[in-house]
């Protein structure tokens, strides 16, 4: 499967504002966006026309960063979004945010997207008690995600999981921390989703 490879800070960068890729140091003095709060490159000092097509281009960067998605499939994740009833913009966040791998970080069971995936990916975590490796899956009200109990006392789960106790947890889901399981309790509306991201521009963009 392609995917990006390179340094997760640099994309931080480009975009000049904190996508917490790499979890705790994001919130560190280490993070580059503090000492370098411009783009990479020769020219990232320069100053760059704004133009509407460009802010809505970033917008749409920004959100395929944050959630760690290829193009292809966060176009396909638009025509699902218009094709739905209700606020295109709103339906493309919702559908970003219930994925299993956003849904893992979300709960607290990873310290970023990135580890949250990996999870998935190797057959670490259940969905109603079956097991689920593919980070895009979809969950639905009722849903009930769960780290396997030979992964609990994982050093990184284990310390994601204290992290996120003393953190507001998100009204949509539910943390057991003592099982490692998390509880779908809706789907998460537009003030649930705590994302930089203006998904007007993103619509007017592929409405073009």
């Amino acid at each position: 499967m392609a995917r990006y490879t390179g340094p997760d800070c640099r994309l931080c960068r480009r975009e000049k504002t904190k996508l917490f890729l790499k979890g705790s140091k994001c919130e560190s003095p280490k993070c580059p966006v503090e000492k370098r709060p411009y783009p990479p490159g020769e020219h990232g000092r320069g100053r760059l026309k704004e133009s509407e097509y460009n802010l809505q281009l970033r917008e749409k960067q920004k959100a395929r960063r944050i959630y760690g998605i290829l193009e292809k499939q966060f176009h396909n994740y638009y025509v699902e979004a218009a094709r739905r009833k209700g606020i295109t913009g709103e339906t493309l966040l919702q559908l970003l945010e219930t994925r299993l791998d956003n849904v893992v970080y979300r709960g607290g069971l990873a310290r970023s997207r990135d580890q949250a995936r990996q999870l998935v990916r190797h057959s670490h975590v259940t969905v109603n008690g079956k097991k689920v490796n593919i980070p895009s899956y979809q969950v639905k009200p009722g849903d009930v995600v769960q780290v396997k109990e030979r992964m609990r006392q994982n050093l990184n789960v284990h310390e994601s999981i204290q992290l996120q106790t003393g953190r507001p947890q998100p009204g949509w889901l539910e943390l057991n921390a003592g099982e490692a399981k998390l509880t779908v309790n809706s789907l998460p509306s537009r003030d649930q989703v705590e994302v930089p991201i203006q998904e007007q521009l993103i619509v007017e963009l592929y409405s073009k």
